[in-house]
């Protein structure tokens, strides 16, 4: 979660919503990582899970992230849990709950609905007040 912070610190620089992610193998070796890049690449899919899932595929050389945790700032959208779902990743670990569009657990609870023939485990909370600090000094400065 250090890393994916530091992550989310460089992207509220650049002036992106404060979001990062690491995807990361079973010995904790980094594969993939990312920060917010909608805004600086114009690409509305461009959130930090994306971006580091799309590294962490590359770095692999296959789509299946099976054995894989997902670290990330932010409880995942519903875009970035099917994304994380498609991946097959095995563990997703997020700082912040998003009460507004969370898909892990808070509004949808997409990663871990027995209805779909792939589930992730989900752990959230971890460094929780730094996540939302860094959310919310990022709004409060464009209000």
């Amino acid at each position: 979660m250090r890393r994916a912070l530091v992550l989310a610190g460089e992207a509220s620089d650049a002036g992106e919503i404060p979001v990062g992610a690491v995807v990361t193998d079973a010995a904790g070796a980094t594969l993939g990582e990312g920060r917010n890049l909608r805004e600086e690449s114009h690409d509305p899919t461009a959130h930090a899970e994306i971006v580091a899932l799309r590294e962490a595929a590359a770095a692999l050389g296959s789509w299946n992230l099976e054995r894989m945790t997902l670290t990330v700032t932010l409880e995942p959208c519903l875009m970035c849990a099917g994304a994380i779902l498609q991946a097959r990743v095995g563990r997703v670990v997020f700082g912040a709950w998003d009460e507004k569009a969370g898909a892990a657990g808070s509004v949808y609870d997409v990663l871990r609905d027995r209805r779909l023939p792939v589930r992730a485990e989900v752990v959230g909370g971890v460094r929780e007040a730094e996540a939302q600090a860094l959310l919310r000094a990022f709004f409060d400065a464009r209000r």
